[in-house]
């Protein structure tokens, strides 16, 4: 049986992937108590001692306005982490899947950006993940880099989507940032999407997907202002308590921040389409969905 070893195990996506994993092999999950993503050594013991045939890395520091403060654990767990990975996984002949970020862009584009368009992060956090890329690239022939953008699940720690509802069953006017643009994902897509790449790096032949760097994210675009809309509609809809009557459209610079972000960060999602056969499914389906299943959740 396939073996596979999952950090991040406590993430909004890690979550999920260790059950869409199970139909691959078996999982083998550890959080940041088992495995210190700030020691190498202790990385490249574990892998050793392991032995999987494939390392899904799911863990990352994301506190995108901390890490202009905490520069060095960001780039601890974002850039060095990985590498080490990429070194143990090469010993044993592993596959290493990482998660990366559309934040390795600077969002100057108006087109959606392609896996082989020049990088340029504009923080902290966006030059930690493009140095993890790097080093992976640089060690490890057998890889996949999975790029995404503006992730939201049910599970995990707070999200967008989780903190306009905790937002919005407080207070009747939000403001929101309305110019920057992307595409909201859900976690649960995203770990369907890496459970397709790793089955298909199984098969044999011509057969097997081709190692590399993919993009990924629900399909279609939005704003934070059209995304929060969106959560209100369809979360009001669904029966949430809500006190929210009005939400205004601000922009970035009404808003500053620690961290600048990418105004346009959309990805282009035509190489893994091309590749899987898969259409990524529309941003708005899968909020209906994600907020469906809070509802649940929440409910019980």
């Amino acid at each position: 049986m396939t073996k596979i070893l999952l950090t991040g195990i406590t993430g909004q996506v890690g979550q999920e992937l260790q059950e869409t994993l199970t139909s691959v092999g078996e999982v083998i999950g550890v959080n940041r108590q088992q495995l210190d993503l700030t020691q190498p050594e202790q990385i490249h013991n574990a892998i050793a001692e392991i032995k999987p045939d494939i390392i899904i890395n799911a863990a990352a520091y994301t506190a995108v306005d901390k890490a202009e403060k905490e520069s060095e654990l960001a780039m601890a767990i974002n850039a060095n982490a990985p590498k080490a990975m990429a070194e143990a996984a090469n010993k044993i002949s592993a596959t290493l899947v990482h998660i990366s970020t559309d934040y390795v862009f600077d969002g100057t584009n108006h087109t959606p950006y392609t896996e082989d368009e020049v990088t340029n992060p504009l923080g902290v956090y966006g030059k930690s993940k493009l140095l993890g890329e790097t080093g992976i690239r640089q060690i490890c022939d057998r890889h996949i880099i999975l790029r995404t953008a503006w992730v939201y699940g049910s599970r995990g720690h707070g999200n967008f989507v989780k903190t306009m509802l905790r937002l919005g069953s407080q207070r009747e006017e939000l403001r929101v940032v309305a110019d920057q643009i992307g595409s909201p994902t859900w976690a649960y897509d995203i770990a369907v999407a890496i459970t397709q790449l790793v089955s298909g790096q199984l098969e044999k032949g011509d057969a097997a997907i081709p190692m590399g760097t993919y993009n990924y994210t629900n399909s279609g675009l939005a704003s934070w202002y059209d995304f929060a809309i969106a959560i209100f509609t369809e979360a009001q809809k669904l029966g949430f308590p809500l006190k929210i009557q009005q939400v205004l459209p601000i922009t970035t610079a009404d808003y500053p921040t620690p961290a600048q972000r990418p105004s346009y960060s959309v990805l282009s999602k035509v190489k893994f389409t091309k590749t899987l056969g898969i259409n990524p499914p529309y941003w708005r389906d899968s909020l209906i969905e994600m907020l469906t299943q809070w509802r649940t959740l929440t409910s019980n």
